[in-house]
C-alpha cells in the first residue's frame, strides 16, 4: 500500500484526515487510560446459595495500593429485589488485587450474589 503524494491537494486531504484519526484514537485512548488510573473495581467471580438464609459471594477486587475499600454485597431474589446485605471493609494494607469471600444472610431465598458498590475509606 502507497501512501498518497502529498504534493497533490486530494493527497494532502487524505494525509490529515489519516493524521486526524490516529490523533483522535491516541486520545480517546488517553482520556479512558485517565479516567480509570486509580479507580476501585470490583468483579464478581461467583456466588453459591447455600440455603434460603445465605448466599456466599465471591469478588475480586481492584484498587490502588494501600487503600481501604468498603464494599456493599447483596443477595438478590427472583425479582432482583435485596434480600440481605453485608457492608465488607477491606484494609489498605495488602495487595492491589484482592480476592473475598463475603456471606451474606438473607431474609428470604437469594438468586444471585451481588457487588453493588464499592468505595474507597478516607484515611483519618
Amino acid at each position: 500500500m502507497r501512501l498518497p503524494d502529498p504534493r497533490d491537494p486530494a493527497g494532502r486531504r487524505t494525509l490529515i484526515a489519516l493524521a486526524a484519526v490516529v490523533l483522535a484514537v491516541a486520545g480517546i485512548a488517553w482520556y479512558g487510560w485517565t479516567a480509570t488510573a486509580g479507580q476501585v473495581r470490583p468483579t464478581v467471580t461467583g456466588y453459591r446459595v447455600e440455603s434460603d438464609a445465605l448466599v456466599r459471594v465471591g469478588y475480586d477486587l481492584v484498587r490502588p495500593e494501600g487503600t481501604a475499600v468498603t464494599c456493599r454485597v447483596s443477595g438478590l431474589d427472583g425479582s432482583k429485589g435485596r434480600v440481605g446485605t453485608v457492608e465488607d471493609a477491606i484494609p489498605a494494607d495488602g495487595p492491589a488485587i484482592v480476592h473475598r469471600v463475603v456471606e451474606v444472610r438473607t431474609s428470604a431465598r437469594a438468586v444471585t450474589g451481588v457487588v453493588e458498590s464499592c468505595v474507597r475509606v478516607a484515611a483519618g
